[in-house]
């Protein structure tokens, strides 16, 4: 039997998420290689005759490099087994999809990709937020805060004088150096921002607050995405714009006035 290998987007965490050939690939695989951050709930859709293990890497710690990944891969494959690279959100955004693909091709495995709902769809609608909106923002920009070791860090002032809806995956524990990075470019303090950390499980949670107020927001847990924009004031309550504004309206003007002259 020929092998193949599907790298397949488990979605952003709720299992009934995943689409219908995600789903029957799970069931049907010989090997399944997952990211660390795939739910126990989709993890439990795998076959019970399939081999499992976990190849990925959580804040920074490295358990298995990339080509040990790309071995395995192409290992299983040849020896005509099916195999999942099971991937969180989507394989294609920010998941090193291209770099495995690289890897496919150059050992002649065959392959396929299957989409998944990515981390920024799912939390936005977690949130209700709309990433575009024809009053607010016409274009939605994904960036993440952590770049490959040989390049730098996001170009803050490229995707904030954009005029779209900021979607920043992976944005770490410091989101002061965000802010004030966000901030010198131009942007407004008082641009509603939200962070969602754990979108579409049971143990979600979402804080909403303001560019200005952005330094002070508390520590939620992994995996945890940012969203800067005027939509996530649109999809805010009354009562939480009502907060947020209450709770910083001196501070925010103070921000917002230019700086008087010394006579």
């Amino acid at each position: 039997m020929t092998g193949k290998v599907y790298l397949v987007g488990a979605g952003p965490g709720d299992p009934e998420l995943l689409t219908l050939k995600a789903a029957r690939l799970l069931r049907r695989a010989d090997a399944v290689l997952h990211d660390d951050l795939v739910s126990p709930e989709i993890l439990q859709l795998i076959s019970a005759s399939a081999s499992i293990q976990n190849v990925g890497k959580r804040c920074g710690t490295k358990t298995i490099r990339q080509e040990e990944i790309n071995f395995l891969m192409v290992t299983l494959a040849s020896a005509g087994q099916q195999v999942v690279r099971l991937k969180s959100g989507d394989p294609m955004i920010f998941g090193r999809g291209g770099e495995e693909i690289e890897a496919l091709r150059a050992a002649d495995v065959a392959y396929e990709i299957v989409p998944g709902i990515t981390s920024a769809l799912g939390a936005a609608a977690a949130a209700e937020i709309p990433l575009t909106d024809r009053r607010a923002s016409s274009a939605v920009v994904f960036v993440t805060a952590h770049q490959a070791a040989h390049n730098e860090r996001a170009d803050w002032a490229r995707v904030a004088t954009s005029g779209a809806t900021l979607v920043i995956y992976m944005p770490g524990k410091d989101y002061g150096e965000i802010s004030r990075s966000l901030i010198s470019t131009g942007l407004s303090s008082t641009t509603p921002s939200a962070i969602i950390a754990r979108a579409t499980t049971a143990n979600q949670k979402i804080h909403r607050t303001t560019l200005w107020k952005l330094a002070e927001a508390p520590s939620l847990p992994a995996p945890a995405l940012l969203i800067v924009g005027q939509v996530v004031g649109l999809g805010a309550s009354c009562e939480e714009l009502s907060l947020i504004w209450n709770t910083h309206s001196d501070e925010l003007l103070q921000a917002e006035l230019p700086a008087t002259a010394t006579p």
